[in-house]
């Protein structure tokens, strides 16, 4: 068994100007990775207007299911014009790392 995370570090549009604005941005994005039936939620930057911070997670059997499942997720974010992807970060472990 792997489990996988991918962090996603996003810079909003500049007319963000409130939480309720930011939601309304960071909402779509969410609804689209969980599309890919993963594990989804929106994880930093909570009391920042334009930035935010996305995760998402996925178990598979195997570590390149894994990687193809979080590379999908890494595209629908950095294919949204809305957004701009700072930054990606990924985790991969296996259940027989120590």
């Amino acid at each position: 068994m792997f489990v996988g995370a991918l962090v996603l570090d996003l810079l909003l549009p500049a007319d963000v100007g409130s939480l309720k604005a930011k939601r309304a941005v960071v909402r779509p994005l969410v609804a689209a990775l969980r599309r890919l039936e993963v594990s989804v939620a929106e994880t930093g930057a909570l009391d920042l207007h334009r930035r935010a911070e996305v995760s998402v997670g996925v178990v598979a059997a195997d570590a390149a299911r894994v990687g193809e499942v979080l590379d999908r997720a890494e595209r629908v974010a950095a294919d949204r014009p809305e957004l701009q992807l700072l930054q990606a970060r990924r985790l991969v472990r296996s259940d027989t790392d120590d």
